[in-house]
């Protein structure tokens, strides 16, 4: 349990609801909002039901209530009326907030829950741009900031990878229909953060192309086999903490010398490919800024 953070800090608060935290404190003295324990050095420490009931108010305040009013309503009656928004509308917003609620408590029955809400009124393409995607930045700022652990990331990507996963195993015993180039969608070493490609491997296959998955930490020599067995060929990497900025420029090199050939390209994605100088790109490497302008191009 020592890995699971369960008291939060009013930082901890602002960073996960949008509210800011001087707000935040003004609730508590005014309406009684939320009970913080106070340290010995008087710090106000939360657990996750603050955090559930804060992420609550924060919706009803987004569809008109006053927090005058909903300072007089318990949690069994914000529950409620959540309850009664979330069904009569299709609220992106709640939705990230009601999975990051369920990253905080681990409580995968909750994530199963909303994704099957969104599920019954979008695709499953859209509830990955709609939702997973804002999720996914979201949760990377507040790893940044400290205000979740590792585990919290974990146990979240692990349920939004079940989910890429079903819905690329419904289609991926299609034989290919496009043949102009094979995509191979692979990790540089020592990166670990899959969902990007993932989804984008299941992307490439909707539209038709045979798609080679290698996934996370591959070392570059292995690319080498595919230009001796394919014609054409499209690696796809994405760069999200690998390879260390000061490295890039070699590893691109490497690549270059080592793998590429005439009838071969590298396609690079994720945060870090904006630290690719445009001097160093042509027709055999190309950068891109989202997974949308890849598939973009691809279709």
């Amino acid at each position: 349990m020592n890995n699971i953070k369960t008291v939060l800090s009013i930082k901890d608060l602002e960073n996960l609801s949008g509210i800011k935290a001087h707000t935040i404190r003004i609730w508590e003295k005014r309406y009684n909002l939320l009970e913080p324990v106070r340290t010995d050095t008087n710090i106000r420490t939360y657990d996750v039901s603050s955090l559930t009931k804060l992420l609550n108010v924060t919706l009803l305040i987004n569809h008109g209530y006053k927090i005058s009013k909903i300072s007089k309503y318990n949690s069994e009656q914000i529950s409620h009326l959540v309850k009664d928004i979330t069904t009569k509308i299709n609220s992106n917003s709640h939705a990230v907030s009601a999975f990051k609620r369920s990253m905080m408590e681990f409580d995968q029955s909750l994530f199963f829950r909303t994704y099957d809400e969104l599920l019954a009124e979008k695709t499953f393409r859209e509830v990955f741009y709609q939702v997973f995607i804002p999720l996914i930045e979201e949760i990377g700022l507040l790893w940044q900031t400290n205000t979740i652990l590792p585990a919290h990331e974990h146990f979240i990507s692990y349920l939004i990878k079940q989910k890429i996963l079903v819905n690329t195993a419904l289609i991926q015993t299609n034989p290919p229909t496009k043949t102009d180039t094979v995509f191979v969608l692979y990790l540089p070493m020592h990166e670990i953060h899959e969902l990007g490609i993932m989804y984008l491997n299941y992307e490439i296959l909707s539209l038709g192309y045979q798609s080679v998955f290698l996934g996370e930490s591959l070392p570059v020599e292995n690319l080498k086999e595919f230009t001796q067995i394919f014609d054409d060929v499209t690696f796809l990497t994405y760069f999200t903490v690998e390879p260390n900025p000061d490295e890039i420029d070699s590893y691109i090199s490497n690549i270059r010398k080592n793998i590429l050939t005439n009838n071969s390209k590298l396609w690079i994605t994720g945060r870090l490919a904006a630290k690719i100088d445009p001097k160093n790109t042509d027709h055999q490497l190309r950068t891109f800024s989202s997974i949308a302008e890849i598939i973009n191009e691809i279709s």
